[in-house]
């Protein structure tokens, strides 16, 4: 067994799965560079084919990275360290840090607020995390007046996460200005044939 803890035969069903997966987005690099018809594709320079299955593979290595970069940005926001991440990857702390620069947030400084607001369409919404669970939560105010929060049961991963959701209710909760609607018509269509007074629907008291 590795030091990973793989044993032989998952190693074994690890490489059979890897090459089921590159065979054919090799076939299709193969069949670009070449421009071979699909039956003829392998034809040709050996060289030429394995810089093919190369290339393939290149592609491969940089889809790992990103997924790594991903679940390690995952771990971080549910509270692991950059200590944590090393070990788990065999390096150091500082070789993680630079590895995944983004994956682990910075602590506050003493006495700052981890709390965050979102501004939008007129109204504001306030992103809480809370402690216990680390989750975040939203409450907000629309620019109409209306309240609105997260699910009593609801904790968002990230504070992002939490916003898009702040962000949707906000968007919905416009308040209708007459004397701006009004006055865009008459920049519109021009005040000569207007009914009514200063109201925004026609005369006021009407």
């Amino acid at each position: 067994m590795t030091a990973f803890g793989i044993t032989a035969e998952e190693q074994v069903e690890l490489d059979k799965a890897l090459y089921d997966a590159l065979d054919p987005l090799a076939s299709a690099i193969r069949s670009r560079l070449s421009g071979l018809p699909e039956d003829r594709k392998w034809e040709g320079e050996p060289v030429e084919a394995a810089l093919s299955v190369l290339a393939a593979w290149k592609v491969v290595d940089t889809e790992v990275k990103r997924l790594t970069a991903t679940a390690a940005g995952t771990a971080g926001t549910y509270g692991a360290s950059y200590e944590q991440l090393g070990s788990v990857w065999g390096i150091t702390r500082q070789g993680a840090r630079k590895k995944w620069p983004e994956a682990v947030s910075r602590p506050a400084a003493p006495g700052a607020s981890a709390n965050r607001t979102v501004e939008l369409c007129g109204g504001t919404a306030e992103l809480t995390r809370e402690t216990a669970s680390g989750g975040w939560r939203w409450t907000g105010v629309g620019a109409d007046g209306t309240r609105g929060a997260a699910e009593a049961d609801v904790r968002y991963a990230t504070p992002e996460e939490a916003a898009a959701h702040a962000g949707a209710f906000l968007k919905g909760r416009l308040r209708v200005d007459g004397a701006a609607m009004r006055r865009e018509a008459d920049d519109f269509f021009g005040t000569e044939d207007r009914v009514g007074g200063e109201g925004p629907w026609g005369r006021e008291g009407d």
